[in-house]
């Protein structure tokens, strides 16, 4: 089967989206299929299966910034690259942001599958935007929401019948991740996988640490992520601020072996989580999983049976968890091997047949 995937996202940036879309395309080569990518992006990808067709601008949203691209140059060259590749399904992902998914579906003449990963408690401009969005929608043969959160998002918008079918997640690099990483700091490692903002509650994940570290002597946080959050480290004393060790942006193939390294995930969001990706992550790779109790998260992690659930912007409840996990070892190996069977009900594995059933579905009520 031709399928041409379509990420709203810049290409380069870091993002569960285009983890996901990468990952998925990979998944469809090795099964059979053709499978393309459009994308915006800053430069031509080196992948020739890649098509980069607009430029990326960051627009502020939601509590965070989103690269779309979206403009008469990526339409032009999003419906040369369909009359060139001449797919049998399109599959775009968040076609209700304005950006190339969107202007994919108003441009596809095969028929159309979406994938719907956000979610927000509440969007004015989108439910401003309602009209327009419900004209998009009705060009949409199949829809997929990541989760119930997700699918309750796209909901409130868009009159469109939704199934779910989660992310899928490499379920073996992590479980599987390689030698170990030289150099890291000893002691007890908390790891966090994120970008830096208020939005994924680094902040507080910084003050539960600072709680944590007047308690355990050997514990230590890895940072793997950036942001304009990255600030707040500052405001620690020096003696705690030395007991973090900052990586900056980890490219994702190199991110099994971290979570290899680590005693326990940490993963505070404050809220607008639909799935949880870097959660699957943590539970593959056999790290116990601390996070918080919002939509989304929840339905990943199974409260006291794959991970420890807290309330959002709770540093003592945050740092509390933690230690319980640092500090007794039945409970985390308990955690842990609960974790790694929850992870492969997200494996490609599990998740692509599903993806194929919609496209056989699609394609079978075009014929």
């Amino acid at each position: 089967m031709k399928i041409l995937l379509v990420c709203p996202y810049d290409w380069e940036a870091p993002g569960g989206v285009q983890v996901h879309v990468r990952q998925l395309a990979a998944e469809l080569r090795e099964r059979g299929h053709r499978a393309i990518v459009l994308a915006p992006g800053l430069r031509t990808s080196s992948d020739d299966r890649v098509r980069i067709v607009g430029r990326p601008v960051r627009v502020p949203y939601g509590g965070t910034v989103a690269p779309i691209s979206f403009s008469p140059g990526p339409w032009k060259r999003i419906r040369s690259a369909m009359r060139a590749f001449d797919p049998e399904v399109i599959h775009v992902h968040e076609p209700l942001t304005p950006s190339t998914s969107m202007l994919a579906v108003l441009a596809a003449s095969a028929p159309v599958v979406a994938t719907f990963h956000a979610y927000l408690e509440r969007s004015r401009l989108m439910e401003l935007a309602g009209p327009v969005l419900r004209q998009v929608s009705r060009r949409i043969d199949a829809a997929i929401a990541v989760s119930d959160a997700a699918a309750s998002f796209v909901r409130r918008v868009a009159r469109v019948p939704l199934e779910i079918v989660p992310n899928g997640v490499d379920v073996g690099a992590f479980a599987r991740p390689g030698p170990p990483i030289e150099g890291l700091p000893v002691g007890r490692k908390i790891l966090w996988v994120n970008r830096l903002d208020p939005q994924k509650g680094f902040e507080v994940m910084v003050r539960a640490f600072e709680m944590l570290a007047s308690q355990l002597e050997d514990v230590r946080l890895l940072v793997a992520g950036d942001g304009r959050d990255r600030v707040v480290v500052r405001s620690l004393p020096p003696s705690v601020r030395s007991r973090i060790l900052r990586l900056g942006s980890v490219p994702h193939a190199e991110l099994p072996r971290y979570y290899a390294a680590a005693d326990v995930f940490a993963s505070p969001a404050v809220g607008q989580e639909s799935f949880g990706i870097v959660l699957v992550e943590a539970m593959a790779a056999g790290v116990p999983v601390v996070a918080t109790d919002i939509p989304g998260y929840r339905e990943v992690v199974r409260d006291g049976v794959d991970g420890l659930l807290v309330p959002a912007n709770d540093a003592t409840a945050l740092a509390s968890a933690i230690r319980r996990v640092l500090s007794e070892p039945a409970l985390a190996s308990a955690l842990a091997s609960a974790g790694r069977t929850r992870a492969e009900t997200y494996s490609w594995d599990a998740v692509v047949p599903r993806l194929e059933a919609v496209y056989d579905r699609v394609l079978a009520g075009t014929r």
